[in-house]
């Protein structure tokens, strides 16, 4: 049984032998590195980008080049809106970073209509546009109706969630890039949630304290 196989049979469940089978076939595992773009703005996707392993943070950047924070993928996820560039033979319109080291499973979007042949597969792809929109709902809630000190609050808890611990690698500067905002406001914030108990400010990390 190859790597690949065991990768897709304990991470994806709910697919069923024969998916697994064409999958293990026709599909690469691929490791990055912390840090690794693996998909960029303004290019024809080659792969529909499965995670196996590790984490990946999704960016959507205006035309200036800004970059504004969307949403985590983890084991078991699929990008939903990369899917949608390649179901409809579009130019990307998001930045994928790995967070940490990560092993990808890559698609050859020529399978992407065999793929849409097996229930499990189609069944895969709603749950994927499900998750993600409901996501999206919560960034664009925060958005339009809560300030940048509920933003931050917002997002720290997502990192906290996402990295499984409450101790997180991280400067200002990142973090005010995610939420497009400077770096000023942001350590104003975070002195400020420190002084209110959440959190504990340390050289290279932040410790969430809620």
């Amino acid at each position: 049984m190859t790597t690949t196989h065991t990768y897709i049979s304990r991470i994806f469940p709910t697919f069923d032998d024969e998916l697994i089978e064409l999958l293990s076939d026709k599909a690469t595992l691929k490791e990055v590195s912390k840090d690794t773009v693996i998909i960029n703005p303004g290019e024809y996707l080659k792969y529909t980008v499965l995670l196996a392993a590790g984490s990946i943070k999704v960016y959507r950047e205006s035309e200036e080049g800004n970059e504004a924070f969307l949403y985590f993928l983890n084991p078991g996820n699929a990008c939903a809106l990369s899917m949608l560039c390649i179901a409809h033979h579009r130019k990307s319109e998001m930045l994928a970073v790995a967070e940490e080291d990560s092993i990808l499973l890559l698609i050859p979007v020529q399978y992407t209509d065999e793929l849409s042949k097996y229930a499990a597969w189609n069944k895969f792809v709603i749950e994927t546009y499900r998750a993600r929109f409901e996501e999206l709902l919560e960034v664009f809630d925060n958005l339009a109706f809560r300030g940048m000190d509920e933003r931050l609050e917002f997002y720290l808890k997502r990192l906290t969630k996402n990295s499984r611990s409450n101790s997180i690698e991280i400067t200002h500067q990142q973090i005010a890039n995610d939420l497009s905002t400077s770096r000023e406001v942001i350590s104003r914030l975070l002195k400020k949630l420190e002084q209110q108990g959440m959190l504990r400010l340390n050289r290279k990390y932040i410790e969430w304290l809620k």
